[in-house]
């Protein structure tokens, strides 16, 4: 009975070497890709939260520029965040605070240029449109309708498509494009249905070149039935 097992066991230790010696090292490759994964995703987690705590160090420092009105400070810690954590939130929340903060203080120029980096560049597509609306108008108010125009083209998130289109027809009517502004109106009206207050100022628009849109919706309706 002893010499029995000794036999199966022996049997199933030599399979179990034959079946070593054919995928050992196929095993041991794929333990070895799966713990490194796993030792490479831990170590790229511990990364982020060590760059966004030291970006929120800085962003802190941008901050404290803008309250205390330091141009050169605020341009210097924004050049820092960008050069250091250009691609964390935290960076592009400080282009948007340091743009407005340089424009109050009369600096066009970096204003315009903190918020072509965001727009260009921020992964939240919610900070590229803030920053392309706000540059528009900067633009607008250069005397650069057509860069303004350049910008508001492309298409915005459902949430500010309203206001892209209501400034797009801002810039057209100052361009003396009125058909044109018309209609960027009556998508500004249509999309805002959410905001009244702001759309009572499109309405308002709307009436100064000679449309009433509520007047219109009722007229199609009442030929609709």
């Amino acid at each position: 009975m002893a010499k029995a097992l000794d036999l199966e066991e022996q049997e199933q230790l030599d399979q179990i070497k034959h079946f070593w010696k054919k995928y050992g090292n196929l095993i041991s490759w794929v333990l070895i890709v799966v713990l490194g994964g796993y030792a490479a995703w831990n170590g790229y987690q511990y990364w982020q939260r060590d760059q966004a705590a030291k970006a929120a160090v800085l962003f802190d420092e941008v901050e404290r520029a803008v309250t205390a009105g330091d141009v050169a400070r605020v341009e210097r810690s924004l050049t820092d965040m960008k050069d250091k954590f250009g691609g964390t939130h935290y960076a592009h929340q400080a282009a948007l605070l340091a743009a407005k903060a340089l424009q109050a203080k009369d600096k066009p120029e970096a204003a315009r240029a903190a918020l072509k980096w965001v727009a260009e560049g921020a992964p939240d597509p919610a900070y590229r449109d803030i920053a392309r609306l706000r540059l528009s108008a900067l633009l607008v108010d250069a005397g650069s309708n057509d860069e303004a125009l350049a910008q508001l083209s492309a298409p915005f998130t459902p949430a500010m498509a309203g206001l892209a289109a209501d400034l797009r027809g801002d810039v057209l009517q100052a361009k003396g494009q009125k058909a044109e502004a018309l209609s960027a109106y009556q998508s500004a009206w249509q999309q805002l249905a959410d905001s009244p207050d702001y759309r009572r100022l499109v309405q308002a628009k709307l009436n100064a070149l000679g449309q009433d849109p509520q007047g219109d919706s009722a007229t199609a309706t009442g030929t609709a039935k």
